[in-house]
């Protein structure tokens, strides 16, 4: 090849380049302009319409920080060689954690010192411990990003989520009622507007839920703030702030979009799993256990 040629293909490629760079980097922009003008059907009242059956397309259930694919279970040292934790058989590929994109700003969950060393004891066990295999009901964010849907049943006054994963439900008050008179699995949700975005906040929470299977985990003086918002006809961007200074240094957010099923026919289906898990939990109570 001449250098006269060596010199075209060189520019040639260099244009190619950075034309496919500039595109690349203008993508983003268009999508959130695009985001930013979606004005949302709206209700009698004036607000955004957010009824409809919801669902996240990720795998924050697993995890929500990023995370390669991996055997469900941990394998600890055993007299004969590795053995899963627990004493539970792996499933091969169907029991594999597959990867995932962190949904938490920065991929960092700033925990105090002593409650990472609980996320990793959990980490360890939580195919006994995760409340989820138990069939508990899963709290506040992580119902959102369960592999279920989920509805939302909204009018001038009233907001309600129901949840297909244990039948949990979530009566999101829009006057504030005072303090939760009790902790509870879901917390008590206060919802208002802020323009576009409907803000939720929880507080009233016992310590029992995860975030995912991971281990992560908070205390009973856990504060979520919510925010839905419409960006698009079939499309709800969603974020979550958790403040627990008993948990974790400062304020953390993760956030997803969530998507409509589109079935001509969809709808939550029953899910009430708790009949699947009582031998797990009182099995051992048997007289004679079963083998």
């Amino acid at each position: 090849m001449t250098t006269n040629r060596i010199r075209v293909w060189v520019a040639a490629v260099g244009a190619a380049v950075l034309m496919a760079g500039l595109w690349h980097s203008s993508v983003p922009v268009e999508g959130q302009q695009t985001a930013a003008a979606y004005r949302a059907p709206r209700l009698p009242d004036g607000h955004p319409d957010l009824n409809g059956i919801w669902q996240t397309n990720n795998t924050a259930n697993y995890d929500i920080q990023m995370h390669m694919a991996r055997p469900a279970l941990q394998l600890r040292p055993g007299p004969y060689g590795p053995v899963p934790a627990a004493s539970v058989l792996a499933l091969g590929a169907v029991g594999a954690v597959p990867p995932g994109l962190s949904v938490v700003d920065g991929d960092e969950i700033p925990y105090l010192p002593a409650a990472l060393e609980q996320k990793k004891k959990n980490q360890e066990d939580w195919i006994t411990l995760d409340p989820e295999v138990k069939c508990y009901l899963p709290g506040v964010p992580r119902a959102t990003y369960m592999p279920y849907p989920f509805e939302i049943f909204q009018s001038g006054s009233s907001f309600f989520i129901a949840y297909e994963y244990a039948g949990a439900t979530r009566n999101i008050y829009l006057v504030d009622p005072g303090p939760a008179p009790v902790d509870s699995w879901m917390g008590q949700s206060v919802g208002h507007w802020e323009g576009e975005t409907f803000v939720v906040e929880v507080t009233g929470f016992n310590d029992e839920t995860w975030f995912d299977r991971a281990g992560n985990h908070h205390s009973e003086e856990m504060k979520v703030v919510e925010r839905y918002r419409r960006t698009g006809p079939d499309v709800i961007e969603y974020e979550a702030t958790i403040t627990d200074p008993k948990t974790f240094s400062r304020p953390w957010k993760m956030g997803m979009p969530l998507y409509r099923r589109l079935e001509k026919n969809a709808q939550l289906m029953d899910f009430k799993c708790v009949e699947f898990v009582e031998e797990l939990m009182y099995g051992k109570l048997r007289k004679n256990p079963l083998k």
